[in-house]
């Protein structure tokens, strides 16, 4: 297949207060024999950073959904709870194009002639040109509402689905639909995110079929399957297009933000100090794979683990959790304080006094902290002084005897008096 891009493009910015280059690009596609529009939005950070990879969000029905959807993408990315990513909006209401890109046949649940040219355009053409003009990582979204949410599924049912995560907002599903995910579901091998709302403002008939799905998905023992039902039934259509997206991100991209309450509670409270340092330490590997954003392991991050490496096991692993701390934060007093701390606790107090010493040595003269950190190194030379000269034991001596106050022994004393006696002349 030979894909033409258009040589003249129209680049226009469109949102410059989101610190985003947002364009429009003319697209020549092959698979749909005309010229498509696309929006895309590319974060700042991009120039700045050759060698980042970023993840890629395919938006469709882009006029109602992609402004709103890279308004939240760069909320959670300030906070910190979800990558940079670039994304990319399908324009599809100018002339009712969606009606014709995600159609479907009515009998058997899949895309008709026209659905199967979207389909090829998507998959085909604007992923591999993404991925040929642009640094993506491995880590893709798709984001489709009511009838394009239905689509967005042909793209899972794949053999080896391309993307990671679906959003499906008020999804339209084919009938068949339930059958097609009943298969595909248990069969999945790659960490998969599969996000619906739904709520008492769609019809009943919509709402009953979302549930039918609903109650299949939910009982899959699929561990690599990640799933979330979010029912809104207070709000409105409109509103939970907004509230829809900002949540999936919340969801979808729960690995790469810092531990919560909840993460913490429900996979790393149980754990022993090696299951927890492990835990952390491939936590920030797959940010790294899936987002291509190579962070360190957050300060926040090693703090919602200290209880654990401290109180179970004796404390036994401090020394390779303050070791690991070090490797990451080498100009930080941290991973010296831990390992001191692993010395102390076995009574090495000369090689407690080294570490706590070289974490004092590297906090700044004005830090408040500096003297609270020092009291380390004064209880460890008190110990080490105490270990030197332990503290004599009395020495126990006799009283000495009270004659007035001993009893005499009867024999002793008629022998004595025996003995007093004067000689008879």
């Amino acid at each position: 297949m030979r894909i033409k891009f258009s040589i003249a493009l129209s680049f226009f910015m469109i949102l410059t207060g989101f610190s985003q280059e947002i364009f429009v690009k003319e697209f020549e596609s092959d698979a749909l024999n005309t010229t498509r529009l696309l929006k895309i939005a590319v974060p700042k950070s991009y120039e700045e950073n050759p060698d980042r990879m970023y993840p890629l969000t395919i938006v469709f029905d882009s006029e109602y959904l992609f402004d709103i959807y890279v308004a939240n993408a760069k909320l959670y990315a300030n906070i910190d709870k979800a990558p940079e990513q670039i994304v990319v909006g399908i324009i599809q209401n100018q002339n009712k194009e969606r009606y014709k890109d995600c159609s479907y046949d009515k009998v058997t649940s899949m895309p008709t002639e026209e659905g199967t040219k979207f389909y090829r355009f998507i998959r085909n053409e604007v992923l591999n040109y993404m991925d040929a003009n642009y640094r993506i990582s491995p880590f893709k979204t798709i984001v489709g509402n009511t009838l394009t949410a239905n689509f967005i599924n042909y793209f899972l049912l794949e053999q080896k689905p391309v993307f990671n995560a679906y959003v499906n907002i008020n999804p339209s599903y084919a009938l068949d639909m339930k059958t097609f995910l009943l298969k595909k579901v248990p069969t999945i091998e790659e960490p998969t995110y599969y996000y619906v709302i739904n709520g008492k403002y769609n019809n009943k008939k919509k709402q009953k079929l979302i549930n039918e799905i609903n109650d299949l998905l939910v009982q899959s023992k699929n561990k690599n399957f990640n799933y979330f039902y979010d029912k809104q039934n207070n709000s409105t259509k409109t509103a939970s297009i907004g509230q829809g997206i900002a949540r999936s991100l919340a969801f979808i991209f729960e690995q790469y933000s810092p531990i919560s309450r909840s993460e913490f509670k429900d996979k790393i409270a149980h754990m022993t100090p090696p299951e927890a340092i492990e835990y952390l330490e491939k936590k920030y590997v797959d940010i790294e794979y899936l987002f291509g954003a190579n962070i360190k392991i957050r300060e926040r991050d090693i703090f919602a683990i200290e209880n654990i490496i401290i109180d179970k096991e004796d404390g036994d692993y401090l020394e390779e959790f303050g070791k690991m701390i070090n490797r990451l934060y080498p100009e930080s007093p941290i991973g010296d304080y831990y390992i001191g701390k692993y010395y102390e606790t076995g009574n090495d107090y000369k090689r407690a006094l080294k570490y706590y010493k070289n974490g004092y040595a590297k906090i700044d003269a004005d830090d408040p902290n500096k003297d609270g950190y020092y009291q380390n190194v004064e209880r460890v030379l008190a110990l080490r002084e105490a270990q030197k000269n332990p503290p004599k034991e009395e020495e126990n001596v006799d009283e000495p005897e009270d004659d007035s106050q001993k009893e005499e022994n009867p024999e002793e004393k008629e022998n004595i008096n025996e003995e007093n006696k004067p000689e008879n002349n």
